[in-house]
């Protein structure tokens, strides 16, 4: 079945979406990681679910959006997706330490 123009762009920025939030859930299983130390069968574990888990929610956002064929664009989308994520992560951290050393130079001058 031949989409539209309109319905693939839709479909593209769903797919860009859905990269943003399978990225986005592993930078948090990261952090997590971090947080709380793990044994390393448990990380295995939980990598494992969490990337079947990540396979089926993909696996359902490109079978209900292309009607169950393998769109590239879609494809394209979802790494298009995960790389501005990626980008907005790192913007995000550098933004977190200029504020915090603003924050803490300004603390320093205010004990003066």
């Amino acid at each position: 079945m031949i989409l539209g123009i309109g319905t693939e762009a839709g479909v593209f920025l769903y797919a860009g979406l859905s990269g943003m939030a399978v990225m986005f859930a592993c930078r948090f299983l990261s952090c997590l990681r971090k947080l709380i130390p793990h044994k390393p069968w448990v990380v295995g574990a939980e990598d494992l679910c969490f990337w079947v888990a990540a396979s089926a929610y993909i696996f359902n956002g490109m079978y209900e959006t292309t009607y169950g064929s393998i769109r590239w664009f879609f494809l394209l989308g979802l790494g298009t997706g995960a790389g501005a994520g990626y980008v907005l992560v790192c913007l995000g951290r550098k933004a977190g330490r200029k504020i915090s050393s603003a924050f803490l130079s300004r603390k320093k001058k205010l004990k003066r």
